[in-house]
């Protein structure tokens, strides 16, 4: 544990504003974990970001950082939210689901009652909750339309998740995938799916807007850009070659089998005008999930 010192999106109602968040802990995958913002050999991320910003200046919140690349919803339950229970945190942030959509065995189903699992544990023994919907990845990645089309459909299926369990867990929520990173390519990093230091700092300074119109006394927002130069293209490349390279591979013995059965279904279905019925059958998948929580 470390200590540290307008627009679509907006706050859903129910909870009473919760006095200061002096214990701050963050749950998710590599966008949480902070990858894109690179500080001293590691990672800071948004929610490093948020933490310095969440009390006044002179004092200092306690932050812990349990994301980490690859994880799913199902690794918010099994390892994640219990590690942070412990930590008493009066304010969590749980960004998860993407990793879900790019593997083989996506089932919404499973993610929905992981998802609402990990929410109700935490929000149960009293925290604040942070929750955001995610951009789809195949546009970020500007996939052809064979793969992208089945993760879009995915994506939409897990933020229509996320955005009911928001309501019914009374969450703080940032439409992340409204925020403009195609229009403004400096928001993302190297990769094209994960933010820039920038991209970074913007959701930070989002999460600190809605926490502060929710009504908690917040220190000073963050600021607009960090204060360390960006990386040079030639530090962007060395990373792209280096540890980027070794991102990508830890994921395709999974991720790659998938994607190409993917492709390959989504274009026999073209063929047999059959997409839009993918669509509908994903829409349903999602709603009657969310219709088994009761």
């Amino acid at each position: 544990m470390s200590k540290l010192g307008t627009g679509p999106d907006r706050v859903a109602q129910g909870r009473s504003p919760a006095g200061e968040l002096t214990r701050f802990v963050a749950l998710g995958d590599s966008l949480t974990e902070g990858v894109g913002d690179a500080v001293d050999e590691g990672w800071r991320g948004w929610a490093a970001v948020l933490a310095h910003s969440l009390v006044p200046a002179g004092r200092e919140a306690e932050f812990t950082n349990l994301a980490h690349s690859g994880a799913l919803t199902v690794d918010l339950t099994t390892g994640q939210v219990p590690a942070a229970l412990a930590l008493r945190p009066q304010l969590a942030a749980v960004v998860v689901g993407g990793n879900d959509t790019l593997r083989a065995g996506f089932d919404i189903r499973r993610t929905t009652l992981e998802l609402d699992a990990a929410l109700g544990e935490l929000s149960g023994h009293g925290a604040v909750l942070l929750t955001a919907c995610l951009p789809d990845p195949g546009t970020l990645l500007r996939l052809p339309a064979p793969l992208a089309r089945p993760l879009a459909r995915r994506m939409r299926a897990v933020n229509t998740v996320v955005h009911a369990l928001t309501a019914r867990h009374r969450a703080v929520h940032l439409h992340l995938a409204e925020l403009p990173w195609l229009e403004e390519r400096r928001l993302l990093s190297v990769d094209r799916l994960h933010p820039s230091a920038e991209g970074h700092h913007l959701i930070a300074r989002r999460f600190h807007g809605l926490l502060t119109e929710a009504g908690h006394p917040l220190g000073p927002p963050p600021t607009a850009v960090p204060a360390e130069p960006a990386p040079s293209l030639r530090a962007d490349l060395w990373w792209m070659a280096t540890r980027g390279t070794r991102w990508v591979a830890a994921r395709s013995t999974d991720l790659l089998p998938g994607l190409l059965a993917l492709a390959a279904a989504e274009a026999a279905a073209r063929v047999r005008g059959a997409s839009g019925r993918h669509d509908e059958r994903m829409a349903r998948a999602a709603a009657q999930a969310l219709a088994s929580l009761g």
